[in-house]
């Protein structure tokens, strides 16, 4: 079995869809941690490959790269929020290079995205907030009242959330991996 290659330093590669293996640039910022490759392949194999028509929030966008994999999937609407203004131009550039048509690119908070979309309109929702902030469980608040009955969040931290905790926010796991120091937790409504 041949080992997949892994995107290099200052770059993300697409894993699955229209636009696999595609390499894109990434701007080296400080706090910027693109999720890893292994972690994508493996939160889209517990999503499906096919996220044909679902309505996706990636609310703190960064790189992008967990939106631009959903969309190169056949996600219907792609909503990328990013507060950071090189990451905007970063991500304009990037869906313009694609053809990314499904996706939008927003300047703005993730959290007050999530909390003006519409009650029960998400599919998916991908939270990876800067880890050491104090909007973990905010934007888990608010991604919960915007996600579908059927819907999933995925979260990505520092530490594992405990089964406890997530229920008092109306969430169970559904998946959880660790990878080095990363703890991606695929959730679902109670």
């Amino acid at each position: 079995m041949r080992a997949k290659p892994a995107a290099a330093p200052g770059e993300v590669r697409i894993i699955g869809g229209q636009w696999k293996r595609t390499r894109l640039p990434v701007a080296k910022l400080e706090g910027l941690r693109p999720t890893p490759d292994r972690v994508r392949e493996t939160l889209f194999n517990w999503l499906g490959q096919d996220l044909g028509g679902w309505r996706c929030l990636d609310a703190f966008a960064g790189t992008g790269a967990l939106g631009f994999e959903a969309a190169s999937r056949g996600a219907a609407s792609v909503q990328l929020v990013e507060s950071e203004p090189a990451l905007v131009a970063q991500l304009h550039a990037w869906q313009q290079r694609l053809q990314a048509g499904a996706v939008r690119v927003q300047r703005g908070d993730g959290v007050s995205a999530l909390r003006q979309s519409a009650p029960a309109s998400l599919d998916a929702v991908f939270l990876d907030p800067p880890f050491g902030s104090a909007l973990f469980e905010p934007a888990l608040r608010a991604a919960v009242a915007a996600l579908a009955p059927q819907g999933f969040i995925y979260l990505e931290a520092p530490e594992r959330w405990s089964d406890e905790t997530l229920a008092d926010l109306g969430l169970a796991v559904h998946r959880h991996l660790r990878a080095g120091a990363v703890h991606a937790h695929l959730l679902r409504k109670i």
